[in-house]
């Protein structure tokens, strides 16, 4: 086995927290850690297919993971069984914290999707932010939540995307 072989990767824990509850947990490999960016690989964690209409997460897909220590958001390249993109998955979190093989961050309700292409960037979930009451019971959090997402947004329209996963 040879040093750069996936086998050999260090493996995290990614654990997506929920109003105070674990939503998911899942295995991924470490990739990358400078401190502040961290990057992993996890097979899609779900059970079955997902079908959100604009793109479906199914057994075989990939995930290459974009985490920040210092950032209101997580990015997630998503690749089907052949290797071909299928496009980003950007969730609006808290600042990641890793500790003790576990990566933790805090779901805000808040998404975005790009196509592959860059042609369709949607904003979802805007209804179920509303309804979390983050505005009422954490409104700097609710703030960083709503600049983060337009932030990436501005990125995803603007060619300066795939900058910030470099």
């Amino acid at each position: 086995m040879s040093a750069n072989s996936p086998d050999s990767l260090p493996q995290l824990d990614i654990v997506l927290v929920k109003a105070g509850r674990t939503k998911i947990r899942y295995p991924a490999e470490l990739l990358h850690d400078d401190g502040t960016h961290v990057t992993v690989r996890a097979a899609w964690a779900g059970a079955g297919v997902r079908d959100f209409g604009f793109v479906r997460f199914e057994p075989g897909d990939v995930f290459t993971e974009h985490y920040w220590r210092d950032r209101w958001y997580a990015v997630k390249e998503v690749r089907g069984p052949e290797d071909v993109l299928k496009g980003w998955y950007c969730d609006i979190t808290r600042p990641a914290s890793v500790s003790e093989g576990e990566l933790v961050v805090e779901d805000l309700d808040l998404d975005l999707w790009r196509s592959a292409d860059g042609t369709a960037v949607l904003r979802l979930d805007e209804d179920e932010f509303a309804e979390s009451g983050l505005e009422t019971t954490d409104p700097q959090a609710a703030a960083a939540a709503r600049s983060a997402l337009d932030e990436l947004e501005l990125r995803a329209r603007d060619g300066g995307f795939e900058a910030l996963l470099a």
